[in-house]
């Protein structure tokens, strides 16, 4: 068997999209088929033709008309297209702009691989705070937060309400504490039986986990000496996403 992995119909419906715009097919300023039409001709369900349009909007390919349609922009330029690192926009982007729900929020012990990027022990306690994110009304991603409990004290990140403001910019006005940089890992893996009932997916699908790990610049070491080229852990963040559901995606510039 291939061990190259197949887009996700949202995915290739995206790419369909994009080259009818590039073609001409979908020229600028024109209404693009409906959700209806899209679901006839390329044999989707509404859930990927409601992701692939949230894409195309996202990037600056269309965009909505209340009461008229979507309607075509054209190739964004390059700036446009590149989006947030995962990580980067679950820490600056205030919560109340993603709408979902509070699934927990508290002291937990820390899994083993949150514990080696927070330079804790394994099993120790953290604060955990987790959300459900929904795009259009469906469920997207589980967005898990983990920090010292030191750090969580003064916070308001035990409020069942989503945060006016973004994880960072809480953290620097009520603990003082400034972000220097963050490592991100990508890996796969199946979900658990939670996992898969909250983002509403079969147990068989694979999810995508983006861990961010964000350190500051203080040099100071925690364990061990090594800590000191990079600086302290402060906080990590895992976004889960369905990986029938997600494509992740980097643009950048050739120097």
């Amino acid at each position: 068997m291939s061990l190259e992995s197949v887009p996700p119909k949202y995915a290739q419906l995206v790419q369909a999209l994009q080259r009818r715009i590039e073609s001409g097919t979908y020229p600028p300023d024109s209404l693009l088929p409906s959700e209806h039409q899209l679901i006839q001709e390329f044999g989707v369900s509404r859930p990927t033709v409601v992701a692939a349009l949230r894409v195309l909007r996202e990037q600056g390919w269309i965009e909505s008309q209340q009461g008229k349609g979507r309607f075509v922009r054209g190739r964004p330029a390059m700036a446009s297209v590149e989006p947030n690192r995962p990580g980067q926009a679950y820490l600056t982007n205030p919560e109340a702009n993603a709408p979902g729900e509070l699934v927990e929020a508290g002291a937990v012990a820390l899994p083993n691989r949150v514990a080696a990027l927070l330079d804790a022990r394994p099993k120790s306690k953290a604060f955990l705070r987790r959300r459900l994110v929904l795009r259009d009304g469906e469920p997207s991603e589980l967005v898990s937060l983990w920090l010292p409990l030191e750090l969580s004290e003064g916070t308001d990140l035990t409020s069942g309400e989503p945060l006016p403001q973004g994880i960072r910019e809480h953290l620097r006005s009520r603990k003082g504490v400034r972000f220097d940089h963050i490592v991100e890992q990508i890996t796969a893996r199946m979900p658990t039986t939670d996992e898969a009932k909250q983002l509403a997916m079969p147990k068989n699908v694979p999810l995508l986990a983006v861990f961010g790990a964000v350190r500051d610049a203080s040099g100071r070491p925690l364990v061990v000496v090594e800590v000191l080229a990079s600086g302290r852990p402060l906080v990590v963040v895992e976004v889960l996403l369905p990986a029938d559901r997600h494509e992740l995606e980097d643009a950048y510039p050739i120097g």
